[in-house]
């Protein structure tokens, strides 16, 4: 398939800056501010900011004050949504699809992380490389991902995803993960990851182990992990080299390299494991995605399996294959989407 057909469809930000009804963003915080910014670079005009019935306290935002969705609907009418947060919970996701069943809503293509948008001088751009890693993708399902994920970042269209949703379970399936596996968990937050990695490899394993930048997030790894043998833990970032780079102090999985924050050492792979034979590594390094990949060059030699997240940098969904590939050219490269709004929890699995 050549994948400049995907993008003939009207883009989000061309709906947005035509659209003759108002215009209305739904969310706050830091994608809403991307969006507005955003915005004012294409000229586009904000009638109003809404949020969730139970998240208006009268509070304003960016100079509007916050109002809720019957608020909005009694003074406009009828009015264009552009979806400003994100969710993996079932009754927020189930709150938008209602929102978008009344009201035409999109998507703005703005990134977790980077400058980049998502708009006609980033295809052009890129189309080359986005065509050398869909000609990489291993099964029909990954193609499909692939096609669905790049139309949602153009068109803003949230049914793209509906048809290529996945639960974790399938993409767990390819990976088929023994009960003798070194996991290596590069972002271990609380432990959370290392229980899921418990889950699929029936409680057992050689060796674990993992990575977490953040202060308060490690200590909670620490305390969730104490008893456990075979654990080596390190408060670290994982990066192409050894360093230490500015981390932003955000609790939860949003810890990441910022222009401002946290002084935090970080590592490459391949100095951690120590002629270690890894045999499974997750990663889910908020946008240090590409860095950790080449500062893993000896563990890909051995090819453990891989589970990437690919959704922090646009770019992601075609540079991580491209570079797994040019490391390892024997890797099956699998893209799977798992329940998220927008195309969050998009991952790459590797085997």
């Amino acid at each position: 398939m050549e994948l400049r057909k995907i993008f003939q469809d009207q883009s989000v930000w061309d709906y947005f800056k035509s659209c003759r009804m108002p215009v209305v963003l739904y969310g706050m915080g830091d994608g809403a501010d991307k969006v507005i910014a955003a915005f004012e670079r294409y000229g586009i005009e904000i009638s109003a900011v809404m949020a969730s019935d139970g998240f208006v306290r009268g509070q304003t935002f960016q100079g509007f004050r916050v109002k809720s969705l019957s608020e909005v609907e009694r003074e406009f009418g009828d009015f264009a949504v552009a979806l400003c947060f994100a969710s993996q919970l079932p009754d927020v996701m189930a709150a938008i699809k209602s929102v978008a069943s009344r009201h035409k809503t999109l998507v703005p293509s703005v990134p977790v992380f980077g400058d980049a948008l998502f708009d006609g001088g980033f295809i052009s751009n890129n189309i080359d490389s986005m065509n050398a890693a869909y000609a990489l993708m291993a099964d029909d399902l990954s193609r499909r991902v692939y096609e669905n994920v790049l139309a949602f970042y153009h068109t803003g269209e949230i049914s793209l995803l509906d048809g290529i949703t996945t639960d974790k379970s399938e993409a767990f399936s390819l990976l088929n993960l023994g009960s003798n596996e070194v996991y290596v968990d590069l972002g271990a937050y609380n432990g959370d990851t290392i229980d899921e990695f418990l889950s699929h490899s029936g409680g057992a394993y050689r060796k674990i182990i993992a990575l977490e930048p953040n202060a308060k997030n490690f200590e909670k790894l620490k305390a969730h992990c104490e008893g456990m043998e075979r654990v080596e833990l390190w408060q670290l970032g994982a990066w192409k080299e050894n360093a230490v780079l500015t981390f932003n102090n955000k609790a939860g999985r949003n810890s990441a390299i910022a222009a401002e924050g946290v002084r935090t050492r970080v590592a490459p792979v391949d100095s951690l494991l120590c002629g270690i034979r890894a045999g499974y590594v997750k990663a889910d390094v908020e946008g240090a995605d590409y860095e950790t990949l080449l500062g893993m060059r000896k563990a890909l030699a051995d090819k453990p399996k891989l589970n990437f997240a690919a959704y922090h940098r646009f770019e992601d969904i075609f540079r991580l294959p491209l570079l797994i590939s040019e490391l390892n050219p024997d890797y099956r490269i699998y893209l799977r989407h798992h329940p998220y709004i927008p195309a969050w929890d998009t991952n790459l699995y590797c085997i």
